[in-house]
């Protein structure tokens, strides 16, 4: 069939074309003496798109579980206590992953559709007064329920109860989309993957790491071999690896930070927001509602809708992949056949998402959920129209 198969879920996300022509290059000697040239410079570009000067930041070829595996097994021992709030899929599996390493997780259940809990992060933490929590993990982005959370409000909290645990945090569906700023914030540990914001296939674990984390590296005792960080320092320093590193992604990763620059970053995340917002003005022209019960907690880069009472929102995603060629995010875990959602990361824009709104209408419609025909497009275009850049306008002018 002609044209292109809609993907709006939130991750992989959509490839521009310079990313593609980057990599579409005969496979490299990850050995050769003119390797470093290319690297070091990448890996100092990188620190920019997680505004670190201090940081380190390492590629491990992964996808964002590996960067989890890596932030926890690098810092951390067994039999150590972290403090994690769990309100969607991925925090909870972030969970899941330290229990598995042998860690004591002091969960704080929250409601899905709710972000991190500021102040209950800050009553634990005061509690512990022996210091017992030794890492505080917090998932910046739910795209499980299109919640985005305060992560520097927790640094605050930490600072508050004068507590020194490590601050970790899942970046993945967040950085290099939504505004992230890793020394302002007081991250230790940041963890992103390649198929999110920077464009990419997935294969590569971004993580960026705190001279606070790294020295807690030298006393940490959990197993790690692949994700150890000290064999990456001791070989990135020169521009090398300790293994074969996935040399297509990381010139894919390149054309990515070039992209990502020859906008700047605040254009980037402005651009998120005001494509995000359009979803969010369509879903209401439709009378449904988001999974976020704030707008406080509103994601830019994926929006979680729910479906009536009586329907099924798998339905709505089959419906829209069988008969108009689009894909969307299905409803995960609590929230399995309840929500729907729209991802719009990476290289989206007005138009593009008027598509998978179109498409989305046109699937509930054929479920049976009662949404005026073009409702929720016009509610984007007005509010596009309304919001268009003046420089865009100045030059159509």
């Amino acid at each position: 069939m002609s044209g292109f198969h809609g993907l709006f879920i939130p991750g992989p996300t959509n490839m521009p074309f310079p990313i593609r022509q980057a990599m579409d290059i005969p496979l490299e000697d990850q050995r050769s003496p003119d390797f470093p040239a290319f690297t070091l410079p990448l890996f100092r570009d990188l620190k920019k798109a997680f505004k670190t000067e201090k940081g380190q930041v390492f590629l491990f070829p992964a996808s964002g579980t590996g960067g989890w595996e890596a932030a926890i097994t690098n810092t951390l021992s067994p039999g150590d206590k972290v403090l994690v709030a769990v309100f969607g899929q991925f925090s909870h599996l972030w969970a899941d992953l330290c229990r598995r390493h042998g860690l004591i997780v002091d969960v704080i259940e929250t409601e899905w559709g709710e972000g991190a809990p500021v102040e209950i992060y800050e009553q634990r933490l005061r509690e512990d007064s022996a210091h017992e929590i030794k890492a505080v993990l917090v998932c910046h982005n739910e795209t499980a329920t299109g919640v985005t959370s305060d992560v520097a409000g927790v640094r605050r909290a930490l600072d508050a109860a004068g507590h020194p645990a490590l601050l970790l945090v899942d970046g993945v569906s967040s950085i290099a989309s939504i505004d992230f700023r890793m020394d302002e914030w007081g991250v230790d540990i940041a963890v992103s993957g390649s198929q999110k914001g920077f464009m990419l296939p997935t294969g590569l674990a971004i993580v960026a790491v705190s001279p606070k984390a790294l020295e807690a590296g030298l006393s940490a005792k959990c197993p790690r071999c692949f994700f150890d960080f000290a064999d990456m320092i001791r070989t990135n320093k020169d521009g090398y690896f300790p293994y074969t590193p996935a040399t297509t992604l990381m010139r894919g990763l390149r054309a990515s930070l070039d992209l990502l620059f020859a906008e700047g970053l605040d254009n980037v995340f402005e651009r998120h927001r005001r494509v995000a917002e359009g979803a969010r003005r369509a879903v209401a022209a439709w009378g449904l509602t988001l999974c976020a019960k704030e707008p406080r907690w509103h994601s830019n880069t994926v929006t979680a809708i729910c479906v009536p009472k009586g329907f099924n929102s798998d339905d709505v995603v089959k419906t829209a992949y069988h008969r108009y060629r689009m894909s969307l995010g299905v409803g995960l875990s609590k929230v399995a056949g309840r929500v729907f959602r729209i991802g719009h990361i990476g290289a989206i824009n007005e138009l593009m998402l008027l598509q998978a709104l179109a498409g989305c209408e046109m699937a509930l419609r054929d479920v049976g959920v009662d949404v005026a025909p073009g409702s929720g497009v016009a509610a984007a275009q007005e509010y596009f129209r309304e919001t268009a850049p003046r420089m865009a306008l100045a030059k159509a002018a």
